[in-house]
């Protein structure tokens, strides 16, 4: 009888343990990890979802970064993580739609080892251009690029990045063929076109809008289906080329194993900073992205719409990891 009673209560206990999962979390440091150097875009929005993460919740939030591999080193280090909430992950959308292509092993499953808690942003690519580069618009652009194919370098940010993918789109949709060259970051590709040892490249519009009023770059068209609102004298590239976008995107994710209710106490959390009028204008709108913040389901279907067509991309165009 006592064996029996004892059991009753723990059973009791666990059953009080598990739905206050949420209750208790945080209950230490929360770490985001970026897969990226200090000073990037998901340094950036890290920094603004720790300060809010902090600033709700009464819990330290860090960012750490891990740079490497194309997301893979931030993504194997999130894999092996405890599942309790207090690690996650700033992903790029190449970790889940372009890398599974690029590398025959991955140390992490793009569907199996995550757990998805919500989209972040969207960020529309800028096409820029050295000032001493001839074309002034897209229409130019390409015609120069057959009249001189492969002689005309463009900046990536690594084999398999939105900058690279997004190029070799256009020059598919286009009929064009152009040169890659492969930089650590979108920072390098931004510097070598102003220097002029690349005549082009892509990177987020919100960089590349004060080196272009500083005349310091061309930009001469934007990667979105549209113009953006605050550059409406920026085509879109798609006015040339129909059904073109270049943008790359950002979502939130933990290990594996997550419980349900931590999940939905961050993504509610992530949908509030998002939703802040404050954020919008200070942030959102500031570096000209756009919020796809929604619920962990809406992410899933995101990636598992988007994964297709960039396989399709890196099949089609041969590319490989040196």
């Amino acid at each position: 009888m006592q064996m029996r009673t004892a059991w009753l209560v723990l059973l009791g206990l666990l059953g009080i343990a598990g739905p206050a999962t949420a209750q208790t979390y945080p209950s230490r440091t929360i770490t985001i990890v970026s897969p990226a150097p200090a000073g990037g875009v998901t340094d950036i929005i890290g920094r603004a979802l720790a300060q809010r993460f902090s600033q709700a919740w009464g819990q330290q939030a860090v960012v750490e970064n891990k740079p490497g591999a194309n997301n893979q080193l931030a993504a194997e280090f999130i894999v092996n993580s405890l599942p309790d909430g207090h690690t996650l992950f700033i992903a790029p959308d190449g970790t889940f739609v372009a890398n599974p292509s690029l590398y025959p092993k991955l140390p992490y499953d793009p569907y199996k080892s995550f757990t998805p808690i919500s989209g972040l942003m969207l960020i529309n690519h800028g096409l820029i251009e050295n000032p001493a580069f001839p074309p002034n618009n897209v229409k130019e652009l390409i015609a120069l690029a057959k009249q001189k194919p492969g002689e005309f370098n463009y900046g990536t940010y690594g084999i398999g990045s939105s900058g690279h993918l997004n190029m070799v789109l256009l020059e598919t949709m286009a009929g064009i063929k152009l040169q890659a060259v492969h930089y650590k970051g979108a920072a390098p590709v931004m510097n070598d076109v102003i220097a002029g040892h690349i005549q082009l490249g892509f990177v987020s519009a919100g960089s590349a809008v004060p080196q272009w009023k500083g005349g310091k770059v061309k930009l001469i068209a934007v990667g979105g289906k549209k113009r953006i609102p605050q550059l409406p004298d920026v085509p879109s590239i798609a006015e040339t080329v129909p059904g073109f976008e270049a943008v790359s995107w950002f979502g939130l994710f933990g290990p594996a194993g997550i419980p349900a209710d931590t999940v939905a106490k961050i993504n509610k959390e992530v949908r509030a900073l998002f939703a802040d009028p404050e954020f919008q204008k200070t942030f959102l709108d500031r570096y000209l992205f756009q919020s796809i913040a929604g619920s962990p389901e809406e992410l899933t279907s995101f990636i598992k719409s988007e994964e297709p067509k960039w396989r399709k991309i890196i099949q089609d165009a041969n590319i490989k990891v040196q």
